[in-house]
């Protein structure tokens, strides 16, 4: 029973941030009545390798939906391969000014500058551990946005120690473009220095708990063909265990003329479907089968799934897709598999 169609324009008649929260609140409604049941398509199993993870299926929820691990069980219940929550940081903060979420509807698209606004840490590990979820959860951490850049490490550091025995697998997210110079974590001598100290905590976290959980990268798609290489020589020189491509955009071509194309943040849906499939493409190349690729970004479709698949990713993730499309768009893209 599709009944997103019908409650969509009801939604969009809302400020987006107030409709990210009712719709959050609905939905963990509906899975608490038992209403999520009788509501949403049954997804069969297609389970798949990856990581040294099954995952029962290979349609995921992007990090960013659910940033403090609130909404885990009703998430789940949509059918969902997986379910990243966060990006989490070590302190809570309350990210950018509003208006900072933004709907293009004509190109199916969102704009955002959030700026990891989470309840920090803590309070996300309280919610995992209340939560019944048992399939993968990813952790995408980040840092604080008054962490100097040349002491970002740290943060990072905490959030690994602090996901490890929760985490199904961690996200290193340094490439949201809402959090001052985060993006420069992505270059040279930082990324090296980072991606180092992050290997060298998973191997001590691993004795510890005695249990291996795999660390994937999420990268930017605004990255040149050499800065791809680049990263992609990294991650293979520190067995990096996965790869998430990618994030939102900076670029504005795709929404040239529209009267939002001005406000700063991150371009997510159709508009970044062509530039994400390219990264995962040469992303593919470039690691050849070594390390997974986990793609996002303007997956509104079974076919544009499908295509994500073929240029090389074992994994998909869908956010912005699920806004315009419902959670049809899970079952769509599974059956379609």
């Amino acid at each position: 029973m599709n009944l997103y169609p019908l409650i969509r324009p009801l939604l969009f008649s809302l400020d987006p941030e107030t409709a990210h929260k009712v719709t959050l609140k609905l939905l963990n409604m509906a899975y608490i009545s038992g209403l999520a049941k009788l509501i949403y398509p049954a997804i069969e199993a297609k389970p798949v390798q990856v990581m040294g993870l099954e995952f029962k299926n290979p349609v995921g929820l992007a990090a960013g939906l659910d940033k403090n691990g609130d909404y885990i069980n009703a998430l789940a219940a949509l059918g969902f391969g997986f379910v990243e929550i966060g990006t989490v940081t070590p302190r809570p903060q309350p990210g950018n000014p509003k208006p900072r979420l933004f709907r293009l509807p004509e190109h199916q698209a969102i704009i955002n500058r959030m700026g990891f606004n989470n309840q920090g840490i803590d309070h996300l590990l309280a919610q995992v551990k209340q939560s019944r979820y048992s399939g993968i959860l990813g952790i995408n951490i980040g840092k604080n946005f008054d962490t100097p850049i040349e002491n970002a490490a740290e943060d990072y550091l905490i959030g690994l120690r602090k996901a490890y025995s929760s985490a199904g697998y961690i996200t290193i997210n340094i490439s949201s473009p809402n959090t001052k110079n985060l993006r420069r974590l992505q270059q040279g001598d930082e990324l090296k220095s980072l991606v180092s100290a992050l290997k060298e905590e998973q191997f001590k976290l691993q004795q510890e708990h005695g249990k291996y959980v795999p660390l994937a990268l999420k990268i930017a798609p605004d990255l040149t063909g050499d800065e791809i290489a680049h990263i992609a020589g990294l991650l293979l020189e520190f067995k990096i265990d996965a790869v998430i491509a990618a994030n939102t955009t900076i670029a504005r071509d795709r929404i040239a003329g529209h009267p939002l194309a001005s406000e700063t943040g991150g371009l997510s849906g159709a508009p970044v479907r062509e530039k994400s499939t390219a990264v995962v493409g040469q992303l593919a190349v470039e690691l050849n089968g070594k390390i997974p690729i986990i793609a996002a970004g303007g997956i509104l479709s079974a076919a544009d799934a499908q295509e994500k698949l073929k240029a090389g990713a074992s994994l998909v993730q869908i956010y912005s897709g699920l806004i315009y499309q419902g959670p049809q768009l899970i079952a769509d893209i599974v059956q379609n598999l």
